[in-house]
């Protein structure tokens, strides 16, 4: 017993103790003994690399056991069984051991390292689940044009497509995620659009496998009954191909039943912090100006009274060197201020010689009522009137095409300004 201690740890030997009462429970002859040549434990370890996570096939080349139990080395509960497999949810080196059991006693085989790719090779992946830093993204249909595409069965030809901001409300706000672990989850919100109708939310989880195409391409394989991506008609073998994705956009294409393709694009299910961000400056660079076509696109007052002090002016009154005026934001923080022929400078409120200039900004959280706000770094830089109150704009609301800043903090006077995208 103690040589069995030697080489055997405590958690394998109190599994074969446990395994040996019943071992000779079938046994007819009380003295039944075990005698015998003690066994040789061995196995090989093929790592089958066409798909994640990695499936490990084990097969026991021992001799004169006939109970055999494998420690995987990646802290998964130990398994019984003469040739085995295991999946591995993650990469690296695993020391895997095989524990046998023979008339003659117990072998202990040799730890073997067992070497797990990384699917993060693969630039899809990295795309798609966002391996390398958090290990997980969100994923909702874009809301531009061809969120939906349908195929004919050549895979060109274009039987119909989504336009832009058309999904019903129980489909747009669809979330999936997937998880550098292979696992997929649906949020159905609300509910699940099915049969041209919204239903009862569908809402469900499944692992997937992912099948590399080369360095940048691969399919998903989900594996539960019932799950889906995008639409609830069923996929063949619930497979979808990928034709794109990156950090900004996902691309999938599933073959139907009837032979047809269906094409589905999403973008990332950002924070609501971003999302208005996305909306100033378009994902890239977008342009606003002054909203001179409704009344009052410049007022002046309080926090709580906006207009206290100047109620604005009637639509199409702004001088035409303020309202040509272009302010552009990208999404690296850079403003950028095009004043074209002239600046309408407040306190002399004439048209005078350009303020043209960019600054950099910050963003981040209002700091009072509003979405977000933005601070300028560069003084002297100004939306709107020369005279604001600060370098801080609050975003009271925002779309794709109007937004409404608000200049000043809240303690103080502000300026409220309606502004429309380029």
């Amino acid at each position: 017993m103690t040589q069995i201690y030697n080489h055997i740890t405590g958690r394998r030997l109190l599994a074969l103790l446990v395994a040996a009462p019943l071992l000779l429970a079938s046994c007819e002859k009380e003295d039944y003994k075990l005698e015998g040549p003690v066994p040789t434990a061995d196995f090989t370890a093929e790592v089958n690399t066409t798909e994640y996570p990695s499936v490990v096939t084990f097969k026991n080349n021992s001799k004169d056991a006939f109970l055999y139990q494998w420690d995987f080395g990646d802290g998964s509960p130990l398994v019984s069984g003469q040739n085995v497999t295991h999946t591995y949810k993650r990469p690296g080196t695993f020391k895997v051991q095989l524990v046998t059991a023979g008339r003659g006693g117990t072998g202990v085989s040799q730890q073997k390292d067992v070497v797990i790719p990384s699917a993060s090779d693969n630039t899809a992946f990295v795309g798609l689940t966002n391996s390398t830093t958090t290990g997980n993204r969100a994923w909702v249909l874009t809301d531009k044009a061809g969120a939906i595409t349908k195929l004919a069965a050549n895979g060109t030809t274009v039987l119909s497509t989504s336009a832009a901001g058309s999904l019903p409300a129980c489909q747009a706000d669809d979330e999936v995620t997937f998880t550098s672990t292979f696992t997929y989850s649906y949020n159905a919100g609300d509910g699940t659009y099915v049969n041209g109708a919204c239903g009862t939310a569908k809402t469900t989880t499944s692992d997937f496998i992912f099948r590399p195409t080369g360095a940048t391409g691969g399919q998903i394989v989900l594996q539960r009954n019932g799950a889906f991506i995008g639409v609830a008609d069923s996929v063949k073998n619930k497979t979808y191909d990928i034709l794109e994705a990156t950090a900004t956009t996902l691309k999938l294409r599933g073959e139907n039943p009837d032979g047809t393709f269906t094409v589905l694009t999403y973008m990332p299910q950002l924070s609501a912090l971003d999302m208005v961000k996305q909306l100033l400056t378009g994902g890239s660079s977008k342009t606003w100006l002054l909203q001179n076509d409704v009344d009052a696109p410049i007022i002046v007052g309080t926090e709580g009274n906006p207009s206290q002090y100047f109620p604005g002016v009637k639509a199409g009154e702004l001088p035409a060197c303020q309202s040509d005026d272009e302010y552009t934001f990208s999404d690296a923080n850079v403003f950028t201020y095009n004043a074209k022929d002239q600046t309408f400078v407040a306190g002399d409120y004439t048209c005078q010689a350009p303020r043209s200039g960019t600054s950099n900004f910050s963003f981040g959280p209002a700091d009072g009522a509003g979405l977000a706000q933005f601070e300028f770094s560069k003084p002297g830089t100004f939306i709107g009137v020369t005279d604001a109150p600060d370098l801080t704009y609050r975003i009271i609301s925002i779309d794709e095409t109007h937004m409404v800043l608000r200049a000043g903090k809240p303690s103080g006077t502000v300026f409220q300004m309606k502004l429309v995208a380029k």
